[in-house]
């Protein structure tokens, strides 16, 4: 009985960890920015979906929603050292939300029964393009929304002009993911 409560709570430990680190790796990610147009070119994308490669569905999505509420309630965790509601809750705010897809895709990529590095590598790079997409569509819809502009314009303004450094981003994200994969558990 008693080791099962130390195992149980070495488990909790373990993961109130990985979300903590995954959590403090968003926020400064977040701060790494380079200026391009309106919304700064951040290496978030990046963090977000090797967290979920790494970290699985339950734990990535919370991390996710801590960093959400994190800046939610004041803290600068967006990029820009931004917190607070009209951060969150502005024009780039579905993006922020959207990071819940970057993550769950490639969460999920990870229970294929995959075994080749190589070709784990390959379905972690391509669920993280579809969980960007998503996380780019329900952006631009938000942005869109809030804007009351045409989806060209927002596609424009807040998606094409990243998707080269995502795409470099994702791809590195991919590749440390297949490399670490085993190590994190």
């Amino acid at each position: 009985m008693a080791s099962h409560i130390a195992s149980k709570f070495k488990s909790v430990s373990r993961d109130v960890a990985s979300i903590a680190l995954a959590v403090a790796l968003i926020t400064v990610c977040a701060w790494i920015s380079v200026p391009v147009g309106a919304i700064p070119v951040t290496l978030q994308t990046f963090a977000v979906c090797l967290i979920g490669a790494l970290l699985g569905a339950k734990r990535s999505a919370a991390a996710v929603v801590v960093y959400v509420l994190m800046g939610l309630i004041g803290i600068p965790v967006f990029a820009g050292f931004k917190a607070g509601y009209a951060a969150l809750f502005g024009p780039t705010g579905g993006y922020i939300f959207g990071f819940l897809f970057a993550a769950l895709l490639p969460a999920l990529a990870k229970l294929l029964p995959v075994r080749n590095r190589w070709g784990r590598t390959g379905i972690f790079y391509l669920a993280m393009i579809l969980g960007l997409a998503l996380c780019y569509t329900f952006g631009t819809v938000w942005f869109v929304l809030m804007y009351k502009c045409g989806v060209g314009y927002a596609l424009t303004l807040c998606v094409l002009p990243y998707l080269l450094p995502d795409a470099v981003k994702l791809a590195v994200a991919a590749l440390l993911a297949g490399r670490l994969e085993r190590s994190v558990r």
